[in-house]
């Protein structure tokens, strides 16, 4: 049995807690804030309730495995997972909208043909069959498989994530393509202009990866993956907010006797023999320890060793959380993607979730707003990627400047037609510099999901570090961002510090 400490009660390294504890070794976990769940917070005034991170879910089977792995009692009988009828509704800036239906190919495509004409079905569905041509050929050393920092592990996701190009037709066989593989292969949004001959079907797929805090114009076109995984596997959400699932999770672990220490903030990792042997504390103290598991940004702790590189790139968010008089309209979707005119390419995204737990009753309706934001980066760069890509706020925008933007957004959202204006009773915007101090993420950055292709520019820093003994766990660490990702990165840890010559789920 070992000794282990993990640095930070977030979805990763929660995950990971759980799994090691299961194994038989005494888990302690060091939380620089006084609760769980990193990101995925609630915040909750006068009866309505707020998810302030991820709203949505996707590849919940990663928390189904991650509950049967470690008790008996699966996923379901702690949380009510419900999939969302609407994966999204898309609102154009001449005022033309498409709603597609949640996992079913079959009605998107006649979602699509009815709204925006005959044959964007069809465009749709050739561009998702490619995208899981990608997914098919990276899923396993992407989210399956440790990423290590050798040629023959970085190397195939360097080069063979580049999304399959269709058939050249017409003058398209005259355009010249980079070539496949290459670091210099089409961004996403090529991609989207070039092959969906549509600007609102090419704003629909860069939608999705705005979403998910990718800028298309620097993602690689193997981005189309993230349509693909919504279309294949569906979007979920859980009854009560997320923060039912994070709760959920610190149930399972103290139920397998994992320790939490809050208000205990790790400043930096001890070294002994060459190898980690635990952690410094914010008041000066210290924890011994066999092994460390940290759930932080790469290189934001002193001892941090030396080659292991910084995270990859990330946006942060203006949240604006609304609270609405009068009862949610029959037929709203859960999520609505506004495309804005003096924005193109960087939708609006609203969440409208259909839940009486978040609502005083049902004379009243939650409602979320969120846009990325470019900020830089712990190592001085953009963010997105892409300076000047999207709206540029930082933490010394202040208040005032929140302020103009989140009303800026509300009317954005009245124009598409949501109504929401008229019946808001308050509101209360969030920007980086909040979800900074309330998750210690530089910036207010939100961690995105790994890519394949670009040469490696979008992967994040693998499980192993140079220091052996210390472990990197959440959305900063391989395979990246994300509910699914994060939950992913406890379970190499956990295989990693069981097995060093681990290689991945069987």
């Amino acid at each position: 049995m070992a000794r282990i400490v993990v640095i930070g009660a977030g979805m990763g390294g929660m995950a990971a807690a759980a799994r090691l504890a299961v194994a038989g070794h005494d888990v302690v976990v060091h939380e620089r804030s006084d609760t769980h769940g990193g990101a995925v917070q609630r915040y909750a005034r006068d009866g309505f309730a707020f998810d302030t991170g991820p709203g949505l879910l996707h590849l919940p089977a990663v928390y189904r495995d991650l509950f049967l792995k470690t008790g008996r009692e699966p996923l379901e009988d702690r949380v009510e997972l419900v999939r969302v009828p609407v994966t999204a509704r898309h609102v154009f800036p001449d005022g033309g909208r498409v709603t597609l239906p949640n996992a079913s190919r079959g009605k998107v495509r006649a979602a699509l043909d009815e709204a925006l004409g005959a044959g964007a079905g069809e465009h749709w569905a050739g561009m998702l069959n490619r995208a899981r041509e990608a997914w098919e050929a990276t899923r396993r050393p992407l989210l399956e498989e440790p990423l290590r920092d050798e040629p023959s592990s970085r190397g195939a996701l360097e080069r063979d994530g580049a999304y399959p190009a269709p058939p050249p037709k017409g003058l398209r066989r005259l355009r010249r393509r980079p070539r496949q593989g290459s670091a210099s292969g089409p961004t996403l949004a090529q991609l989207a202009d070039d092959e969906l001959r549509d600007p609102r079907l090419a704003a629909m797929l860069c939608g999705c990866a705005w979403s998910h805090g990718l800028d298309p114009a620097t993602a690689p076109a193997g981005a189309a993956r993230l349509a693909y995984l919504e279309d294949a596997f569906g979007t979920w959400y859980v009854k009560g907010g997320m923060r039912a699932l994070a709760d959920a999770l610190y149930a399972r672990c103290e139920q397998r006797r994992v320790t939490f220490r809050f208000g205990s903030a790790v400043t930096g990792v001890r070294e002994k023999d060459g190898r980690a042997a635990g952690v410094e504390l914010a008041d000066g103290s210290g924890v011994e320890a066999d092994v460390v598991v940290a759930g932080t940004a790469p290189g934001t702790l002193a001892g941090w060793p030396e080659g292991h590189r910084a995270a990859g790139p990330g946006m942060a968010r203006l949240t604006v959380l609304l609270a609405l008089r009068g009862a949610r309209p029959e037929g709203t979707p859960h999520r609505t993607l506004v495309h804005r005119a003096e924005a193109p390419g960087q939708p609006l995204t609203v969440l409208r979730p259909d839940d009486p737990a978040l609502r005083p009753d049902d004379a009243h309706e939650t409602a979320v707003l969120s846009l990325p934001l470019a900020t830089a980066s712990p190592t001085g760069s953009a963010g997105s990627g892409s300076p000047g890509s999207a709206v540029a706020m930082d933490s010394s925008a202040g208040r005032a400047g929140a302020g103009r933007l989140a009303e800026e957004l509300l009317a954005a959202a009245d124009a598409a037609g949501l109504g929401l204006g008229e019946r808001l009773l308050w509101h209360e915007v969030r920007t980086p510099a909040d979800n900074e101090a309330e998750t210690g993420a530089p910036g207010g950055r939100v961690p995105p999901p790994a890519l394949p292709g670009a040469g490696g520019a979008f992967l994040h820093p693998p499980t192993s570090t140079p220091l052996p003994g210390l472990y990197a766990v959440g959305g900063w660490s391989h395979p990246g961002g994300g509910l699914f990702a994060a939950g992913m990165t406890g379970a190499m840890a956990a295989g990693l510090v069981q097995d060093p010559d681990w290689r991945g789920s069987a």
